[in-house]
């Protein structure tokens, strides 16, 4: 027997078969972390702190305060007489109660990505959040029982078959999930980009919900077309993700070149001097990775020209540290429209002036011509040009990782039996798009 938590506090325990109290040990060690975001939390308390003994009224301070333990902090020190809060309600409607009840591990972190908020309001939508796709939908997205309960096989757990296998487990149904890796998928490369570590917090609440609702897991296991079969479920969901896509370049396959989740997850390391063919989302990321690599809180003020004793007028620092980048990059793509024209409209100005702050050359317009030995071979602008790299890392799009979608058809299955939905990037390979994949488990898992 064994109390099902990951951090925080104990609930009561469950007896699980052998099998599953492996897979959930494995589970715990897995996540139990306290990661540092690039941008600190509670980033500008102590400015307040500072105001605080300037004025005699009550002052709340605000910004990146999104757990109740930073909050707790911030009043303890003193740097506060109220913590002022909004996007992390978005994520989490329970987030007080939670707290109060000291389930704190149980709270739905907010990110502080803007995508599923911030972004969307500028675009004069609804607001909503990537974390949670219910929030502002609650009347649409409503957590009923089903009519029926089912058994149901979810394969692949990152962010699509999080939510899915969180919320119909939440519903009642009975959930047994696969991964062939980790819990996470696409998520445990993205907690590795700088800024992005927040991700934790997602895996840490969908890994404590898919226990608390006694979800199967089966970790690292490749499950296979007849194991599903041999399960006689209600309903197969695939969420097996995307693979990275291969360009057809003259020389794709040269010794230099290397894929963008290889180089994320420091399974292959590059040179001093990189291109990286692709600026979407991931190429961004993949260029913010190799030239700013990992940061503490003191780099960070620095980084932005912060003076946290505020020595200097307005805090500002005088004369910053200049960037030191750990790399050479050049930034291509084929379109001739503005690099990173595609990013957040509320972090995407971060991202650009982050990357030419520190040296990266973003070209759009390229036409690829080859790739050997002297490095990656380019027309630009209508002129040839070579840029002598070490490495070439390909962030050139995904595609649908559909093969178990395959095995499945070849044995008859969907049917009238065992029906098979597709979501997340399985579906539409486009940009890793955690908001999208989601919003596509949620929506599902309410209909099923």
């Amino acid at each position: 027997m064994m109390h099902s938590t990951i951090e925080g506090e104990a609930v009561p325990p469950r007896i699980a078969p052998p099998e599953r109290r492996l897979n959930r040990v494995a589970f715990i060690a897995r996540f139990v972390r306290n990661p540092l975001s690039v941008v600190p939390r509670a980033a500008f308390s102590w400015v307040t702190a500072r105001l605080k003994h300037e004025v005699g009224l009550p002052l709340i301070t605000s910004n990146r305060i999104n757990t109740p333990e930073q909050a707790e902090q911030v009043l303890a020190s003193g740097q506060a007489d109220l913590v002022s809060m909004a996007r992390p309600f978005l994520a989490d409607a329970e987030f007080v109660n939670k707290a109060a009840g000291g389930l704190s591990s149980r709270i739905n972190t907010c990110i502080a990505c803007n995508q599923g908020c911030l972004d969307r309001v500028f675009r004069k939508q609804r607001a909503s959040c990537l974390v949670n796709p219910r929030a502002c939908y609650e009347t649409e997205l409503v957590v009923r029982p089903p009519r029926r309960l089912k058994r149901i096989a979810v394969v692949g757990l990152g962010p699509a078959g999080l939510a899915f296998a969180a919320t119909a487990a939440e519903r009642g149904h009975g959930v047994i999930a696969y991964d062939s890796g980790p819990l996470g998928g696409q998520l445990n490369l993205a907690v590795r980009i700088p800024g992005k570590q927040e991700f934790h917090e997602t895996l840490r609440y969908f890994g404590n919900n898919l226990i608390d609702h006694d979800v199967e897991l089966h970790l690292h296991h490749r499950v296979t077309a007849a194991e599903l079969a041999a399960l006689h479920c209600d309903a197969i969901v695939i969420a097996t993700g995307v693979l990275p896509r291969k360009p057809d370049i003259d020389g794709i396959d040269h010794a230099s070149v290397v894929y963008y989740n290889d180089v994320i997850d420091g399974h292959t390391e590059v040179g001093p001097r990189v291109a990286i063919i692709g600026a979407g989302g991931i190429g961004f990321d993949v260029a913010e990775l190799l030239v700013l690599g990992e940061a503490d809180a003191a780099q960070w003020y620095r980084r932005w020209g912060i003076d946290t004793a505020y020595a200097g007028r307005g805090g500002l620092l005088p004369d910053p540290d200049p960037p030191q980048p750990l790399r050479a990059v050049f930034l291509l793509q084929r379109r001739e429209r503005k690099v990173g024209a595609d990013l957040g409209k509320t972090t995407g100005w971060i991202h650009r002036l982050l990357l030419r702050s520190h040296g990266v050359q973003m070209l759009n317009g390229v036409r690829y011509e080859r790739i050997d030995d002297d490095g990656l071979h380019i027309r630009h602008q209508h002129e040839p040009r070579l840029l002598a790299v070490d490495n070439v890392v390909v962030c050139a799009g995904q595609l649908p990782n559909r093969a178990l979608v395959e095995e499945l058809a070849a044995r008859a299955i969907p049917n009238a039996e065992t029906p098979v939905h597709v979501i997340g990037g399985a579906s539409e390979a486009r940009e890793l798009d955690a908001e999208r994949a989601i919003r596509e488990g949620v929506e599902l898992a309410l209909k099923i």
